[in-house]
């Protein structure tokens, strides 16, 4: 381990020493001034929902060149961009990050390609505030005539409480909330996005800050409004409209390579390449994932491991089906000799190349 590396790909190394430094080594071109609202509070990973995040991040074995770049881009408070073909790791190195560093749970932003800016930054239910103010107004009519009959006019009425009911952050959002320690955020498959994304998120990416117009509109008469937030049942206080971080959130962008991005959007990029795995580091990862005696069993020239470099080579094939290869046979399914080359048919199939269907 290098002395200068904040994540080091070990949950089990003690962090909060790391992370002050993190905090005292900022660019003076990074320096955000958010005010943290004490009140709010982050989701803790200990939380049994999170079981499966804490499981997925614990799993995760960083090579020293991808730990390298990743605390790069800590330190420069800088987006990691990162490229790799499907199921190289890529979605789970942002739950490493988040275990290893005691971040809470990862907000993730599965990108499509209708995805917004906005859809990222905040939703507004218009619709729905318009219904019930109009509900309200209804009611408040039928109250006279309910008197006047003598009948009881409170009912339960449902009452538009305030255009924060209607507002709530999305994972972008929620990541930019000012708070001492820096969220993960997950912007997954990039490269599925429209045309036009990257260069919309320029703004947020260097100033750590955004609008939400429909409350800046009110900051004469309300200055403080309350919204919900992408954590479960989470609440945020948003002043004059404006979502400005303090600590820059760890943006992890994966990207599968199969399009280009605009060199202004690169150049505020750190870039990490993740390598296919070898034969050494695959018999890690079954090793940490499953246990030392299915990677054992999974290695040499007859094992699964052999089977799944051999195949690999006539198309891409995916770490994680062969961790689902060598999970059948420790439930006792195509156990013998001979049942081999039926497994790897049935879960090796490649993701690309003239095989694939």
């Amino acid at each position: 381990m290098k002395d200068w590396w904040i994540y080091k790909g070990d949950p089990a190394v003690p962090t909060d020493r790391h992370l002050a430094r993190l905090a005292e080594h900022r660019p003076p071109w990074r320096v955000f001034e958010g005010k943290a609202d004490p009140d709010h509070t982050v989701p803790s990973l200990d939380d049994d929902q999170y079981a499966a995040d804490r499981e997925r991040g614990a799993g995760y074995l960083a090579d020293d060149n991808e730990i390298d770049l990743v605390n790069t881009a800590l330190l420069l408070r800088r987006p990691l961009l990162v490229t790799g073909v499907p199921g190289v790791g890529k979605s789970t190195l942002a739950y490493s990050i988040a275990q290893d560093l005691g971040l809470g749970p990862v907000l993730r932003w599965p990108i499509t390609s209708r995805a917004t800016l906005r859809d990222g930054l905040y939703r507004y239910d218009a619709l729905r505030r318009l219904e019930d103010a109009n509900l309200t107004r209804m009611r408040t009519e039928e109250k006279p005539a309910a008197q006047e009959e003598g009948q009881p006019t409170d009912q339960g009425s449902p009452t538009a409480d305030g255009i924060g009911r209607y507002l709530r952050l999305g994972p972008l959002g929620t990541a930019f909330l000012p708070a001492e320690r820096p969220r993960v955020l997950l912007v997954d498959e990039i490269d599925k996005c429209d045309i036009d994304l990257p260069g919309d998120l320029l703004t947020v990416l260097d100033e750590g800050r955004f609008d939400i117009p429909e409350l800046a509109r009110l900051a004469d008469h309300q200055q403080t409004v309350a919204v919900g937030n992408d954590d479960p049942g989470g609440r945020a206080r948003i002043t004059a409209g404006r979502v400005q971080c303090r600590a820059f959130p760890v943006v992890v962008l994966t990207s599968n390579g199969e399009r280009e991005f605009p060199p202004a959007f690169l150049r505020r990029c750190i870039r990490l390449t993740i390598e296919r795995p070898g034969e050494d580091k695959l018999r890690r990862i079954i090793e940490q994932r499953i246990g030392p005696a299915a990677a054992a069993a999974a290695t040499g020239p007859d094992g699964l491991i052999g089977k799944f470099l051999d195949r690999r080579e006539r198309g891409e094939l995916g770490t994680d089906q062969l961790l689902n290869a060598v999970q059948l046979r420790l439930a006792g399914a195509w156990t013998a000799p001979d049942d081999i080359g039926q497994l790897a048919d049935a879960t090796l199939q490649p993701l690309s190349g003239p095989a694939a269907t």
